[in-house]
């Protein structure tokens, strides 16, 4: 289910890629849903957790994840 989340987000909004671009986005108060690869760092995650938004973690790792978003490289971390 998670995943097919992913796919419509990906495809109705504007996606953010990456844990700084994330990140700066959080400060902005601008993103409001975060999906996390299964292999995800977990320093990464820790430092997300902290922020009030949705955070969905994902059972696919990142190159699946890569695929789904139709991207060349692999993506640990999607934000809406």
């Amino acid at each position: 289910m998670s995943i097919e989340k992913l796919k419509k987000e990906v495809q109705n909004g504007k996606a953010v890629y990456g844990f700084n671009k994330t990140m700066k986005n959080l400060k902005l108060g601008k993103s409001k849903l975060i999906f996390l690869a299964r292999n995800c760092p977990r320093e990464f995650k820790e430092k997300l957790h902290m922020y009030p938004v949705e955070i969905i973690e994902l059972k696919e790792d990142n190159e699946e994840v890569a695929l789904v978003c139709k991207r060349p490289h692999s993506i640990s971390i999607v934000s809406f």
